[in-house]
């Protein structure tokens, strides 16, 4: 199986390293050996908090949601995708499995089907950014931020809305990590929010005996600085400890669940650790990438399918441990920048588009079912004559976790200058 986006035909997507597109800095790490995991640093029991922890995923590449969750009953699909369409439900191994009769899941992203069963599971299509921009960067940033084409407005949606609430616990030293080498541009902005590639393994690079050494020189050598560096360093400081003393990277699992070895499943892992430790973490941010399949798109057994079933038994095992228990409130969003051309290209795959999937898990949410307004996806039905049309801003579903989960006061300076459209993705 070929390694998957590296035929990906997008100069720009190629150009984009983690870093760049994320980048405020890197964060560097090193073994850490903890004993047999227990929460022992408990500073707020979180499930007696009416606020969830919100956990975010970025699918990055531009994912196409009409293989994720495809749209069986529209004649057009295969009419446009002769080769690449997922088949529909008919109990076969290549076939869709069945949510509502008109929708399914790839087959790839099947482990998902027990979240949907349950109800805590809420795939929204032909949802996205009403920019029309097709460039990875810029929409992006637009989503990252909650607002397009405003050079003035630097800070992520998550940042600001952590900004104008206070902590779920005062004492807590880390309310937002991002599991990445540089902090998502989502979450800039947010006090005590860090850069953690690996939360179970954090610390100076370096050398094992002096790295408490080396880091205390450093936090010593901001601490007459400005109020944010030295506010940072402090930060970092009191995060190592406080990750040593949790001993996250033997977290057992709840429910039996399994979580996968790739960086993906070992990431939702290390979220499950945090939320159960805790120590006052209300937001997580994550990335997968390799999502821009301009060629051999393989959505049933090749470079999708794989990247697909990755995602969606990351997403079953954190559902089973986390999720199904239903001992804390806990809101996972998995978006994309922009969705893909309707029709397939003739290289077996699929060029950047604009409407797309959202899926939304939760115990609080009203899932079971599809949310949409489908537009259709005949040529005179979509957007610009090629693209699945948007008929649901993103926003509104952000705009709704913020304002009925996070608890916060000012939905509005979070998303400025939006006025969402309710959606009913919770229940009462």
């Amino acid at each position: 199986m070929k390694h998957p986006g590296k035929r990906c035909g997008c100069t720009e997507y190629a150009q984009l390293n983690r870093r760049s597109f994320l980048g405020i800095g890197a964060a560097a790490a090193a073994a850490l050996v903890a004993p047999t995991w227990v929460p022992r640093v408990a500073y707020a029991q979180s499930e007696n908090s009416a606020r969830d922890v919100m956990v975010t995923l970025f699918l990055r590449g531009g994912c196409d949601g009409l293989s994720l969750v495809p749209p069986h009953g529209d004649p057009a699909y295969y009419d446009a995708r002769p080769s690449l369409a997922i088949a529909p439900p008919d109990g076969g191994a290549n076939s869709a499995v069945d949510l509502d009769g008109f929708f399914g899941l790839a087959p790839a992203m099947a482990s998902l089907h027990g979240a949907y069963v349950a109800g805590d599971l809420l795939p929204v299509h032909a949802c996205g950014s009403t920019d029309g921009t097709r460039s990875h960067f810029d929409a992006m940033h637009f989503m990252e931020v909650g607002k397009a084409r405003d050079p003035k407005l630097v800070t992520g949606w998550l940042g600001r809305h952590l900004l104008n609430t206070a902590p779920m616990d005062a004492n807590s030293v880390l309310r937002a990590v991002g599991i990445s080498p540089g902090l998502q541009r989502s979450l800039v902005g947010g006090p005590q929010a860090l850069p953690i590639p690996d939360p179970t393994d954090f610390r100076l690079a370096g050398n094992e005996a002096s790295a408490a050494e080396r880091l205390n020189t450093l936090v010593r050598m901001y601490e007459n600085t400005d109020a944010p560096l030295a506010a940072a360093a402090r930060a970092t400081e009191e995060t190592v400890a406080l990750l040593e003393q949790l001993g996250l990277a033997n977290y057992q699992p709840m429910n039996g669940a399994v979580y996968p070895e790739s960086e993906l499943g070992q990431a939702f892992r290390a979220t499950a650790a945090l939320i159960r430790g805790d120590v006052g973490v209300e937001a997580v941010a994550m990335d997968k990438g390799d999502w821009d399949t301009h060629e051999e798109q393989g959505p049933v057994d090749g470079d999708m399918a794989a990247l697909m079933t990755d995602l969606s038994e990351c997403l079953a095992a954190f559902h089973a441990d986390v999720i199904a228990p239903n001992d804390r409130g806990v809101t996972v969003v998995v978006q994309s920048e922009f969705g893909r051309v309707v029709a397939e290209n003739g290289s077996q795959g699929t060029d950047h588009g604009h409407g797309n999937a959202m899926l939304v898990m939760g115990a609080a949410v009203n899932g079971g079912r599809v949310l949409t307004n489908w537009p259709g996806l005949a040529t005179e039905q979509r957007y610009e004559g090629q693209d699945l049309a948007i008929t649901i801003d993103y926003r509104d579903i952000l705009h709704e976790v913020v304002s009925q989960r996070l608890g916060n006061p000012d939905p509005g300076f979070v998303f400025p200058d939006f006025t969402p459209t309710p959606r009913g993705i919770f229940g009462n």
